[in-house]
């Protein structure tokens, strides 16, 4: 079974916002939200117009985001494409 070596990178942060920072700003909506867990960043999901998480992880290589939606707490590795 194939193992996430990203794990290790993951931080103890603190959301930055209570919803999409990038949204927030352009008085946008979202679907769903993913929190960043190297830096805090709050993003909206890939279900969303602008897919902010994903640009997220694009724009800084911070490879694990989880469900930032009350009563999930999934994770998932942008670079080994894997629930972790």
């Amino acid at each position: 079974m194939a193992q996430c070596e990203h794990l290790k990178q993951i931080k103890p942060v603190r959301a930055k916002t209570e919803g999409c920072e990038e949204c927030l700003k352009l008085g946008d909506d979202w679907v769903h939200l993913r929190l960043c867990l190297i830096c805090g960043h709050v993003g909206c999901c890939d279900d969303s117009k602008n897919k902010h998480a994903t640009k997220h992880y694009h724009a800084t290589k911070h490879p694990i985001i989880q469900s930032f939606e009350p009563g999930e707490d999934w994770r998932w590795c942008y670079i080994d494409e894997m629930m972790v």
